[in-house]
């Protein structure tokens, strides 16, 4: 079963693409069932309903994608959900995330509905979202209407650990947080200053450790895992720091930059 992508600004740069794109999961093609799809719906549902009854406009929506447990994670990706009309008089929630092309060094931005985002075979079906200050919701529902200003700070070189501060590469969890670092200050117009603005409002990423003979293989393995954007003195003494969406949600509860998260089950 093919997924349905709703391209988002196809005329800008190709960004958006039609290829087989994971992110926060393994790229192994599993074919779906009636059961995994019904709770991939139930979960989408579920969620809905929730951010209905929230009154939120903007949130930073997750997903458990892949089994993480043994970094001490729960959640493997992460997306931005908005509301917005749906043309007849209603709403509609949209996920605006970053898909890695399966099998490539590569990624694109891809906007989904809440079906789709929880339909992509996920490890465990539980999602989470957390919900930024009223401000920072404002300021991110505005820029993602401006749609090339979305897509400013996105890079398609792709590795699913890549180093937190550098900019070699780019992975999901990054893209979202420096987006968010581009809304709150948009005078910024490079990754290396969204990088700078979340140092100094306090984000900390993951440390994963992670030996050089998992490195290795994980390298020769798979075009979307490099590990050479770190610096060499943290990784060969095996600690990699990432941006994961444990180490989001954490920072922005813990600076008061939006309320605790919410599970969804």
């Amino acid at each position: 079963m093919r997924k349905l992508i709703i391209p988002l600004l196809i005329a800008v740069a190709g960004l958006i693409v039609t290829a087989r794109a994971h992110a926060g999961r393994s790229c192994e093609e599993n074919r779906p069932t009636v059961q995994t799809i019904a709770r991939g719906m139930a979960l989408a549902e579920r969620t809905m309903q929730l951010l209905d009854r929230s009154g939120h406009q903007v949130v930073f929506l997750a997903r458990a994608g892949q089994d993480l447990t043994k970094y001490g994670l729960r959640y493997s990706h992460l997306g931005i959900a908005y509301r917005q009309p749906d043309g007849r008089g209603g709403h509609a929630w949209r996920v605006l995330h970053k898909l890695n092309q399966c099998g490539t060094g590569d990624a694109a931005l891809y906007l989904q509905g809440l079906g789709e985002f929880f339909l992509d075979d996920p490890w465990r079906h539980e999602g989470a979202y957390i919900a930024p200050h009223a401000q920072m919701q404002e300021k991110l529902q505005a820029l993602l209407a401006r749609k090339e200003d979305a897509l400013a700070l996105h890079a398609t070189p792709y590795s699913i650990v890549s180093y937190a501060w550098g900019q070699k590469y780019q992975q999901s969890n990054q893209w979202a947080i420096e987006t968010l670092a581009l809304a709150m200050a948009p005078n910024i117009g490079t990754r290396l200053q969204a990088q700078a603005w979340l140092q100094l409002h306090g984000y900390e990423p993951s440390e994963l450790r992670i030996d050089a003979l998992t490195r290795l293989g994980g390298r020769i393995g798979a075009a979307n895992v490099a590990f050479d954007d770190h610096p060499a003195a943290k990784r060969f003494s095996d600690r990699i720091e990432t941006v994961t969406v444990d180490s989001i949600f954490a920072w922005m509860h813990r600076t008061g930059m939006a309320s605790a998260p919410v599970v969804v089950r």
